[in-house]
């Protein structure tokens, strides 16, 4: 059976090499390209600049937050740990609020912030929080939807009107519907 020291020094080695890996979303930057150009294609009148400045932002930080909610499973496992009081945050709405305001930090000239939830009137599936990215002037529904809770500390990405595993509602929306039902049975 290994000692402690025999345990500390596999820890410590550890430690060592996940600090010499770069995240699979940013090497390269590839993938930020991909999204960058994603966002340009949203219309004329998305600034390139700020394109890839928001692409940037969202793989960093989608980063920094699961290095920060401390991820290591899938997605509901992680759910059921927070719930537990055994991780500190990494729900969707942590992931969505975190990154709505990572985002707004950089105020956007040509891109629009929005919120979004999917799920909310279905009994069958929790419900799910997002952030969508769209060019100024333009719904939530020809944005960008900015997924970092999906697929448990990676960024997923997706024109929203494509999003086939979700059907999106603005938050806004789905809040007015909620406090009618409270209202309701008050």
């Amino acid at each position: 059976m290994p000692d402690r020291r025999t345990f500390l020094s596999m820890g410590i080695a550890g430690l060592a090499l996940a600090g010499c890996v770069r995240p699979p979303d940013m090497e390269g930057g590839a993938e930020v390209a991909k999204l960058a150009g994603a966002l340009m294609a949203m219309g004329p009148q998305v600034d390139p600049e700020e394109a890839e400045r928001a692409a940037r932002v969202a793989y960093a930080r989608t980063h920094e937050l699961a290095i920060a909610y401390q991820i290591t499973d899938p997605p509901l496992v992680h759910n059921t740990k927070v719930n537990m009081g055994l991780r500190p945050r990494g729900l969707c709405w942590h992931w969505a609020d975190d990154m709505e305001a990572r985002l707004r930090e950089e105020r956007f000239a040509t891109l629009r912030l929005h919120r979004a939830i999917a799920n909310a009137d279905n009994a069958f599936r929790i419900d799910h929080s997002t952030v969508i990215l769209a060019a100024a002037g333009d719904s939530l529904f020809d944005g960008m939807v900015l997924d970092p809770w999906r697929k448990g500390g990676r960024l997923t990405w997706a024109i929203t009107r494509k999003d086939t595993d979700y059907k999106w509602v603005a938050r806004n929306k789905v809040f007015e519907e909620l406090a009618r039902r409270r209202a309701g049975r008050a």
